[in-house]
């Protein structure tokens, strides 16, 4: 769910939805979603100064319910 969710918010925020995926992993006890966007719209996903990033954030660990979640925007070179 947490996966979708985040999917659907990045893809709705870019301009190349179709190059934008989120992966999950497990490290540790924990998840990690690693977002992976077209490198043009890597600013947009980050936002001014991270505010972007920070809300994804916020909301994917709000829907978490209190399990502890990691988003991490990759940056890569398509």
């Amino acid at each position: 769910m947490l996966q979708a969710t985040l999917q659907f918010l990045v893809r709705s925020i870019v301009s190349n939805p179709d190059d934008a995926t989120v992966a999950t992993r497990k490290v540790g006890p924990n998840d990690l979603l690693e977002v992976r966007v077209h490198p043009d719209d890597l600013g947009r996903v980050i936002g001014k100064n991270g505010r972007t990033a920070t809300a994804l954030r916020t909301v994917v660990n709000a829907l978490a319910g209190g399990k502890r979640v990691r988003v991490d925007v990759v940056d890569t070179d398509f």
